[in-house]
């Protein structure tokens, strides 16, 4: 059961494997291979979030020099990157609260690879472990403090340097997945 005893989601996307989400952003690209072994329900679920737009036209919400660089809220869609970076509450609330109405299990006690080194795609999520659903984030250099609690499922594989110029209030323009040998 999830967070207020409401089902949790189950992603109906088949994960093949060899998903690359890339991540087209207002300072570059960012490619990350993603984690369909490891973190099965939550590459599921950010592939589908991804294929349906959902992504398209958000914004990162959260910076936080050397640690993370927060986006997925779709609160943030119809607010200036201005209001974001200030907190301000936008049409649909406040950036940082927002989701895509459901969410999924964690994985993190159950992924052999979770780890949070550079570059490491992650979920986010409340205090409820399974509370996770559309906001994501990526490391600014190795943070393990997190890999007991947050799901890894993902590795950046290009584009790091952009990760590094990313700051709140910047746009996701796009989320891709494509299909790679490895």
């Amino acid at each position: 059961m999830g967070l207020f005893g409401e089902p949790l989601y189950t992603p109906e996307y088949e994960v093949k494997g060899d998903e690359v989400a890339v991540i087209d952003t207002s300072k570059g690209v960012v490619e990350v291979a993603l984690d369909g072994e490891g973190a099965p329900i939550h590459v599921a679920n950010f592939c589908e979030l991804a294929l349906s737009g959902f992504y398209d036209g958000l914004k990162f919400h959260r910076y936080v020099p050397g640690f993370v660089i927060q986006g997925g809220d779709p609160n943030t869609r119809d607010m200036s990157a201005e209001d974001v970076v200030a907190g301000r509450r936008g049409p649909d609330g406040y950036p940082g609260t927002g989701g895509p109405g459901y969410r999924i299990r964690q994985e993190f006690t159950t992924n052999p690879r979770n780890r949070h080194d550079d570059g490491a795609l992650a979920m986010a999520r409340s205090q409820n472990p399974d509370s996770a659903g559309s906001q994501f984030y990526l490391c600014l250099g190795p943070q393990h403090s997190l890999d007991s609690g947050y799901t890894v499922f993902g590795q950046t594989v290009a584009g790091r340097d952009v990760i590094g110029q990313l700051r709140a209030g910047d746009l996701i323009r796009s989320i891709r997945i494509e299909h790679r040998e490895a």
